[in-house]
This record gives C-alpha cells, sequence and structure tokens, in this order.
C-alpha cells in the first residue's frame, strides 16, 4: 500500500485552492504583481530543465541535491519523478508551488524510511517478506513489459488491423424509434394507437413515451446490437423497416414499442477508432504467450501440500489476466 501519491494529490489540491481564494494572491499560472523595486536576483537565471512545462519556473540543469535527510541525499530527479506520477491537472500548477510541496512530501518520506530502518524494521522478517514480494512484483512486469513491447508498436498494430479489420465489413446496425412507458398496459394502448392506419409514430412518441429521444419522436438514431440491452436489441434486430414490435418488449428501463426505419452494415471502423481494441488484444495475446513460453521453459517441481511429490498438473492460468481492463464502454442505450 502507498500512502504518498494520494496523500499528495490531495495536499496539492488543497493548496492550489487556497492560494487561488486568498485575496491578492494570484491564481496559478498567473502572474503576481511587479516588485516594489527592481531588486537583483539572488541566483542567476538557471537553465530549463528538459521537459519543463510552459509557464513553469525554470529549474537548475543537472540533477542538484534539493535535500538531505538524516544524510541522504534527494536530489531533483526525485522530485520530477514524483512530478511525473501526479494528476494531469496537478502537474499543471507552476513549478514554484508544486516544488516545495512535493519536496516536503520526499522529505517526509526520507524520514520515515530512516526512522524505520534506525528502529531495526528493515529486519523484521514480516516487512522483508513484503519487500521480496515487491521486488518480485517490479521484476516480472519489467520483463513483461519487454516481452510485449514488439506486440504494440504501430507498425504490429497496423499490421493486426489490416489483417483483421481493413477492408471486412462492418457491423450490421438498425435505425429505430422507440415509444418507453412504465407500464406494460400504457405499453399495449401506445402499440394499438401506433398500428392504426396512418398513425404518425413519432408524434405518438412525442406524446406517449417517456425515454431517450421522446423530443426526437423517439429517435434512437443508428446503433449497433451490443450498444442496447440485450432484450430490447433481439427485438429491434428481428424487425424489418417500417415493422413496429408485435408486443411490447420490457426491460429494466419499463416497456418499449420499437420500430424499425433502416438497416445497414456500417463500414468498418478506421484505424484511430480501432486502436484501443487492438492494442488491449495485442496485449492479451502477448502477455498470456510471453507467460507460457517462460513457464514452459523453467524447471518445475510441485508438492501437496504436506511437501510429497505431486503429479503434474496444467498450467494455470496467466497471472497477468485482467491485468489492462478492456476499454471503455458506453453504458447500454435504451
Amino acid at each position: 500500500m502507498r500512502f504518498f501519491l494520494p496523500s499528495l494529490s490531495v495536499l496539492l489540491l488543497a493548496s492550489v485552492a487556497v492560494v487561488a481564494q486568498t485575496p491578492g494572491t494570484p491564481a496559478p499560472g498567473t502572474p503576481g504583481p511587479a516588485p516594489a523595486s527592481p531588486a537583483a536576483p539572488a541566483q542567476p537565471p538557471a537553465a530549463a530543465a528538459p521537459g519543463t512545462a510552459p509557464g513553469q519556473a525554470a529549474v537548475p540543469a543537472g540533477n542538484p541535491v534539493v535535500a538531505r535527510v538524516d544524510g541522504q541525499e534527494l536530489r531533483l530527479s526525485d522530485v520530477q519523478a514524483a512530478l511525473a506520477e501526479l494528476p494531469a491537472e496537478l502537474r499543471a500548477a507552476p513549478m514554484p508551488m508544486l516544488f516545495p510541496l512535493v519536496l516536503d512530501q520526499l522529505i517526509a518520506q526520507r524520514a520515515l524510511v530512516s526512522a524505520a530502518r534506525a528502529q531495526g524494521l528493515d529486519k523484521d522478517e514480516a516487512v522483508r517478506a513484503a519487500i521480496r514480494r515487491a521486488e518480485d512484483e517490479q521484476l516480472q512486469q519489467a520483463l513483461l513489459r519487454r516481452e510485449i513491447a514488439p506486440a504494440l508498436t504501430e507498425a504490429a498494430l497496423r499490421a493486426r488491423y489490416e489483417k483483421e479489420i481493413a477492408g471486412k465489413p462492418g457491423e450490421e446496425e438498425v435505425h429505430a424509434r422507440h415509444i418507453l412507458t412504465s407500464s406494460e398496459a400504457d405499453a399495449r394502448a401506445a402499440l394499438a394507437e401506433a398500428r392504426k392506419p396512418g398513425a404518425d409514430f413519432a408524434a405518438l412518441a412525442r406524446r406517449l413515451s417517456t425515454g431517450p429521444g421522446t423530443e426526437q419522436g423517439g429517435d434512437l438514431g443508428f446503433f449497433k446490437k451490443g450498444d442496447m440491452v440485450p432484450e430490447f436489441a433481439e427485438a429491434a434486430f428481428a424487425l424489418k423497416p417500417g415493422e413496429i414490435s408485435a408486443e411490447p418488449v420490457k426491460t429494466a428501463f419499463g416497456w418499449h414499442i420499437i420500430k424499425v426505419e433502416e438497416r445497414r452494415t456500417a463500414p468498418a471502423p478506421t484505424f484511430q477508432e480501432s486502436l484501443e481494441s487492438l492494442r488491449q488484444a495485442a496485449f492479451e495475446e502477448a502477455v498470456n504467450a510471453a507467460v507460457e513460453r517462460i513457464q514452459a521453459a523453467a524447471k518445475v517441481e510441485r508438492f501437496n501440500m504436506d511437501g510429497t511429490p505431486r503429479a503434474a498438473t496444467p498450467a494455470a492460468p496467466s497471472l497477468m489476466d485482467g491485468a489492462s481492463p478492456p476499454a471503455a464502454t458506453p453504458p447500454a442505450r435504451r
């Protein structure tokens, strides 16, 4: 468990808010009032370090010592590494504000570590076991990052796109309208009106529906099957253009009367549109392949709980299964 970054983020957010609300204090990124007299700077202007954000104060070149804690040095690179892990909105704050806050946190960290060592906690077996686990995890992650890197290059992903997606037909889509009611009785009454000769479904939806697209006559536009909740999708994709569902369709949102206006096959997504899913698929395949290959090359001996030899068993699922969550998908539409 890490305490540093969450507490630092909260501290910085609070500090930025205080600065923004303090009378006479310029907001972050806003130049303050000019000094009363042109006093000479205490030090000559320093060259900006590589990666200094626009608007932030320049930092000294090189990697100077910025603090010592019980004789242990903290360098500028330590502060920069901590800054790189902050949320983007905090990294955008001016360097004169960020630097002392981050440095204070690093000093507190080093002081805690120094005190823990002085008390012999670095020799505590539970602590040492936790350190070994953390080291093992970092080594695993570093190795897997190296192993999967070739599969995640733009060239590799473009080749995958050309093989799996480019030039192939896209998914089928339907353009539908719906009338959503809160009860089956209201839905059946709406269905009876919608089936009358010459009935204007869009006008009925504006008058009777309570769901999305009501002001647009219940228009849901074009959608793919996976965009909708299953009950709605099954009913909509079973209809031909111009058809209305024979019965009200119940979902968690209520009761629907569905009318399909058009059907079409969507164009294949572009490389950029497919990039996230391509990266996810390539990541999972590369990780699983690397784990299987490396594990197969290792000399593995298995034992029972009592220490007696154990017969060989199939390999366990990849330790990286689910390591990278799938790209976020929009919630199912009604």
